[in-house]
């Protein structure tokens, strides 16, 4: 990936691209609470021709702490002047779980730029049908991005589905973690704190593919449900894993978000 730092908005953001065809349209991914870049690098590279944007979070990964705290609108529109600086007028846009509402709301605010919209283990906002107590006690702290025993003690619990079977992929996934601040985790819980995209999901005129896990400890499987019975141009995809699909099995997410943006 060619990674580099730009001035956003008067916000420093580390951005990522992995090239792609100049013939076909980009994607512009939104990745999940605490996630960095290198994250997703496996994934990406599994989208082959398909050219995709990717950045820090401000807070997290390489990207500075910002000085307030932010909204999802903040969010798009650093997104938005991302792709305007990189020269991508319109493009397909995707979000993972805490990207994936960030991803609706791109979609939203900026109609005319999103051609077609993937929404990754998410959910509608505030609203949502919430996981299990005792799984989403342990998301709320950081805690697992600064500490890898720690995540690889609770990632079966928290992640569910192939996690919950092979032990060495948490240990994998805790070496590629470079999770920011505590302060810039807490900035992102604080950005969905009242947010909900129900109020105008009926609006969304993109053709739209919902992918979930069935088994999803974090974003129970009947919020895509929701998701895509709401929003008119949608269908919904469900893997046979837990929350972390595009992390535990990037070649068959990707085959499915390719198969997606290629339909005519």
């Amino acid at each position: 990936m060619n990674i580099q730092m730009m001035r956003v908005l008067g916000q420093d953001i580390n951005v990522a691209v992995k090239a792609g065809a100049k013939d076909r349209p980009p994607l512009l991914l939104f990745n999940g609470i605490g996630a960095n870049v290198e994250l997703a690098e496996p994934f990406m590279r599994a989208l082959g021709d398909i050219e995709t944007v990717i950045f820090d979070i401000p807070g997290v990964g390489r990207s500075p702490q910002p000085v307030l705290p932010y909204r999802p609108s903040h969010v798009a529109a650093w997104g938005a002047d991302v792709m305007r600086q990189l020269g991508h007028e319109q493009f397909d846009v995707a979000g993972v779980s805490w990207g994936g509402a960030m991803a609706q709301q791109f979609a939203h605010r900026y109609p005319e730029k999103c051609r077609r919209l993937i929404l990754a283990a998410t959910a509608a906002g505030g609203v949502m049908v919430p996981g299990k107590l005792s799984v989403m006690l342990k998301m709320a702290s950081p805690r697992r991005y600064l500490d890898s025993d720690y995540l690889q003690s609770i990632a079966a619990d928290i992640y569910g589905g192939t996690f919950r079977l092979d032990p060495e992929l948490a240990g994998a996934h805790a070496e590629n973690m470079k999770g920011g601040s505590n302060l810039g985790y807490i900035y992102q819980l604080l950005a969905i704190v009242g947010w909900t995209s129900l109020l105008w999901l009926r609006r969304l005129k993109q053709p739209t593919l919902v992918v979930m896990g069935h088994d999803d400890p974090i974003v129970p499987l009947i919020n895509g449900r929701i998701l895509a019975r709401m929003i008119p141009k949608a269908r919904l995809e469900v893997m046979n894993c837990g929350h972390l699909f595009i992390i535990s099995m990037p070649h068959e997410t990707a085959a499915l978000f390719r198969a997606f943006i290629d339909e005519a």
